[in-house]
């Protein structure tokens, strides 16, 4: 097999496992009692990140080749999945028995997948990146296209899981085999990384002297001298709580209509909500004509008040007629819009204005404040008011009794969040456009 088909095979297997449990799992944790718990297993994700990839990225760096590396994280993360589907097959019994298991042993497992997990995102990327220089490639021309097919897993294992049943009556989006499926991934990618060709250790001295502050972005913090810098970090930061969000409580929303109705879209939520990510997939591809366009101001402005419309056709949308799906389909198409126009844009313009020896922390520093900091606190609070105004019964998580609101306030609680954080970065943050720099 050549160099690319082979590297196509580990970005498709990458974002495979992700996407097997990410948008799904809240199904899952409601049909076991579980259900309030759901915004825990997103924020471990956020914690384990802004720590973990540092940590694991030092041994790939000095002590192990970076492809072994790789391999060794997903065989722990592959094995800790599977030890939590074990928990969850134990309360499927539960639950089927009037019972409810603690929480406390499927999500210490559950989080340390996700600690070694989280590192081989980024570290798949060097492992890409060593291995097509090695072989004289291109990394700006030949990594996109490989990259892409990460995607492509991320979307057929969503399909997989959205479909196949396993015997149990139920798909695996709403059962502990979303865990299974995740964890036997894991472990081809874990064998299938050490098959792959040599990553050479960095001899040069370059890593040497870094400390753990440095590798994970704190020292960047001295950007925050530069008010520009210091008020796009923070408004990353507050941009940064959507991420999550419909993550976590999407597909538990839209199969939330199955309740009272019998739909084909309330019953394949995850699905629908693979709209999303075919449409992140498209979104990339716009991003250099709208930077050198508009700027980054413009770009990001566009995210927001893409997470309002996000929000908004959510809060809107229903499976129980055309026009609501045609609302939840316009929610997942926006989404390419505020994901990507915020995520891949925002590192963008931190790589140009982020003087050369800072790019590497400052990077650090972006993802800190987002993927980090925002998404854990985001995810928090999300999690109290989808527990206020709603509540899990029979599986389904509906519309608490004596509560007004419902999920309409729900979603129109982090619609009014994203709209008022796009107008504070209108107002505030001041960037003048170059075309000719861009």
């Amino acid at each position: 097999m050549n160099t690319k088909l082979r590297l196509i095979l580990m970005n498709f297997l990458q974002f495979a496992v992700w996407g097997s449990y990410l948008v799904c799992i809240g199904n899952f944790l409601g049909r076991v009692g579980l259900g309030d718990y759901i915004s825990w297993f997103y924020i471990a994700q956020g914690v384990v990140s802004i720590f973990m990839p540092a940590i694991v990225g030092m041994v790939a760096d000095k002590y192990m080749q970076p492809q072994r590396v790789l391999g060794l994280s997903h065989l722990l993360a592959g094995g800790f999945m599977l030890g939590a589907a074990w928990l969850g097959y134990e309360a499927t019994q539960l639950a089927a028995a009037g019972s409810v298991t603690s929480i406390g042993p499927i999500f210490t497992l559950y989080c340390l997948s996700v600690a070694f997990y989280m590192p081989t995102i980024a570290l798949s990327n060097t492992v890409a990146f060593s291995i097509l220089k090695s072989r004289g490639f291109d990394t700006v021309k030949d990594f996109p296209p490989i990259r892409v097919f990460g995607t492509v897993g991320f979307i057929a294992s969503m399909w997989f899981v959205n479909f196949a049943g396993f015997g149990l009556g139920q798909a695996a989006q709403f059962t502990y085999m979303q865990l299974i499926v995740c964890g036997v991934l894991g472990l081809l990618l874990g064998a299938y990384s050490f098959t792959l060709p040599e990553c050479p250790l960095d001899k040069s001295g370059a890593n040497d002297g870094k400390s753990i502050v440095q590798r994970l972005g704190f020292d960047a913090f001295v950007l925050f001298q530069q008010r520009k810098m210091a008020l796009f970090f923070i408004f990353s930061m507050l941009l940064g709580v959507s991420l999550q969000i419909t993550n976590g409580y999407a597909t538990p929303y839209i199969n939330s209509f199955a309740a009272s109705s019998r739909s084909w879209f309330a019953e394949n939520p995850t699905l629908l909500v693979s709209v999303s990510q075919i449409s992140e997939a498209l979104c990339i591809l716009l991003i250099p004509f709208f930077l050198k366009r508009f700027g980054i101001k413009i770009v990001m402005l566009m995210a927001m008040f893409a997470w309002v419309m996000r929000f908004g056709l959510f809060g809107t949308g229903s499976t129980d007629s055309f026009m609501g799906i045609a609302a939840l389909f316009l929610s997942c198409i926006v989404y390419g819009v505020a994901f990507d126009f915020f995520n891949v844009s925002g590192a963008l313009f931190v790589e140009q204005e982020a003087a050369a020896p800072m790019r590497a922390g400052a990077q650090g520093l972006f993802m800190l404040m987002t993927n980090g900091i925002g998404a854990s606190v985001g995810t928090w609070i999300a999690g109290k008011i989808v527990n206020h105004y709603c509540t899990w019964n029979n599986g389904y998580l509906v519309a608490r009794e004596g509560v007004a609101g419902g999920w309409q306030a729900t979603w129109g609680i982090f619609a009014a969040y994203a709209f008022v954080v796009a107008l504070m970065f209108a107002i505030v943050f001041k960037y003048k456009h170059n075309p000719q720099k861009a």
